[in-house]
């Protein structure tokens, strides 16, 4: 169905409008976090100005490829913004990985140069990148922001690099909006990541869906617990507020009272997150008896959406339409949700209506089954990625007339409502983390008693799904606990995200006839037997 009613683009690139932010408002606070720290427009240009002076000195090129690896804290933003002025293709990566994921998204990207908190919650982020440095060639520089104690002499600090700027005008970089702008590593069914490339006018156009949809304007404040290594929050955390007239409130990590008390302070009004921070929300609201008028969006998405949450939200917080969302880092904000106080069933029983995409629903030979059929979800549109960067994922990923094969089972209604039934791709997703099952698996693997190992999704009660592992071990082999299935994960430095929380040893493995795991057999398996992970 033909649904695109926009295909115009801004034409504009970051640097561009927060330069323009700085000239017209220099004192209006451009974003707010957590902490309490705030930056203004006119700050926020003078920081990234005086960072992209550096990375020029350091003689990072345009076109080159700049990582950060940092949390929603104030010095992402001027990172963002320098990487613009230089002409960079920046590289968001999540915090949670480590060694083994952030190593091979390096070397794949080509990055030259990482930024890096020193710790979070106890892990040494400095201590990780020595350890894979011998394997990186093309790392040239690793800038590490709030040092907590000396730095090795090959790793710069931030705070020194933007002490030392001279404080002259870093050269801005000429670019084609057009242009490669952000690869945003996503997993996939085959183990490793595929670098997902969008253009400076691909991501304005996602944000623009989602902001004229939802009427964000000058009165708008959106709280923002979304990583800005996520698309989501990188577009709606880092970008909005230079984008448009609605501010924004970053949160470091998402603690719900926290959140409660943000929301109140500043008059937030809106959210985009994933799931189970709708659900703590809610309950926290009811336990502390707080309504929070004038908060009148929560869009959720990335895990299951029970339909019942999104009736209590609507009940519990006095002005909120919470909304179901659907999307990926390739198409993202297929769907913004029906925000009407009348449309609380379509809110809650669908996945979102659609915007400015066309949609297709098809069989297994990519005809149409036309509306209210279940089929694989195929969209295009003007917000969509330009591509995986591999030729050959390309190839498999789109339809010669470049429809976006999305791997979602789902329907399109006649109200161009999507509702997902299923997923065709080995993927978990995890309080919005998609994980790969492939991944998992070749962990499992190395394990000397292990014949075959397929990872699967588990109810979770707070995340939506988490990691069930079912295993087959060879004969006279003892098979090993879940325990020390973890630790074997750990070992190969997978982010503990993807541990397995359940394991199951069988027999033998549900096949089809050509030896494929029937996974869906393995998730009713848990389903039967009620399992749901906590």
């Amino acid at each position: 169905m033909d649904l695109i009613t926009d295909t115009s683009y801004r034409n504009l690139t970051l640097a561009q409008v927060a330069a323009a932010r700085a000239q017209e408002r220099p004192d209006d606070t451009a974003l707010r976090f957590d902490s309490g720290h705030t930056l203004s427009f006119a700050e926020a240009w003078r920081q990234a100005n005086a960072l992209a002076s550096q990375i020029q000195r350091l003689g990072i090129a345009p076109g080159v490829t700049l990582t950060f690896q940092l949390p929603n804290i104030p010095e992402s933003v001027p990172v963002a913004i320098a990487a613009s002025i230089c002409g960079l293709i920046i590289n968001p990566v999540v915090p949670i990985y480590r060694g083994k994921e952030l190593g091979f998204i390096l070397n794949d990207a080509k990055s030259e140069i990482l930024f890096i908190p020193h710790r979070i919650r106890g892990f040494d982020y400095v201590d990780m990148i020595n350890s894979l440095k011998p394997s990186l060639p093309h790392l040239k520089h690793v800038v590490c922001c709030g040092a907590e104690e000396d730095l090795p002499d090959d790793i710069l600090s931030y705070e020194t690099l933007m002490a030392s700027a001279s404080g002259e005008a870093a050269a801005v970089a000429a670019v084609d909006p057009d242009d490669t702008k952000v690869v945003l590593y996503t997993s996939g069914t085959t183990g490793n990541p595929k670098a997902v490339r969008h253009s400076h006018n691909t991501l304005a156009k996602a944000m623009d869906n989602g902001v004229n949809a939802w009427r964000l304007g000058a009165d708008d404040m959106m709280l923002m617990p979304s990583p800005v290594t996520h698309v989501t929050g990188y577009v709606n955390g880092i970008e909005l507020p230079f984008f448009t007239e609605c501010k924004v409130l970053l949160m470091e990590s998402w603690v719900v009272d926290k959140a409660v008390t943000l929301i109140e302070t500043y008059q937030a009004t809106s959210c985009v997150s994933a799931t189970p921070f709708l659900r703590e929300l809610v309950d926290a609201c009811k336990n502390l008896g707080k309504t929070l008028p004038g908060f009148r969006l929560f869009a959720c998405g990335g895990a299951a959406v029970p339909s019942a949450l999104i009736y209590e939200a609507r009940e519990v917080l006095a002005d909120c339409c919470a909304v179901r969302v659907y999307g990926s880092t390739e198409v993202p904000l297929v769907t913004v949700g029906f925000i009407g106080k009348d449309e609380s069933e379509l809110a809650a029983e669908t996945d979102g209506k659609v915007r400015n995409y066309d949609v297709r629903i098809c069989d297994d030979d990519g005809g149409d089954v036309g509306l209210n059929a279940e089929g694989e979800i195929w969209v295009r549109g003007p917000a969509m990625m330009q591509g995986y960067r591999e030729a050959a994922q390309n190839e498999a990923a789109f339809s010669p007339d470049g429809y976006f094969k999305t791997g979602d089972i789902g329907q399109l209604l006649d109200s161009q409502a999507i509702v997902i039934t299923d997923r065709k791709k080995d993927i978990i997703i995890r309080g919005g983390e998609n994980l790969s099952a492939r991944e998992i698996e070749e962990a499992i693997m190395q394990h000397p008693a292990v014949m075959e190992a397929a990872a699967v999704s588990a109810p979770h009660q707070r995340l939506g799904e988490g990691v069930a592992i079912f295993i087959r071990v060879y004969e006279e082999s003892e098979a090993p606990t879940l325990e020390a299935l973890t630790a074997l994960c750990q070992e190969q430095q997978l982010a503990k995200q993807k541990w397995p929380q359940w394991l199951g040893v069988i027999a033998e493995m549900p096949k089809t006839p050509s030896g494929k795991i029937q996974k869906a057999v393995l998730r009713q398996s848990l389903k039967d037997q009620g399992v749901v992970l906590g």
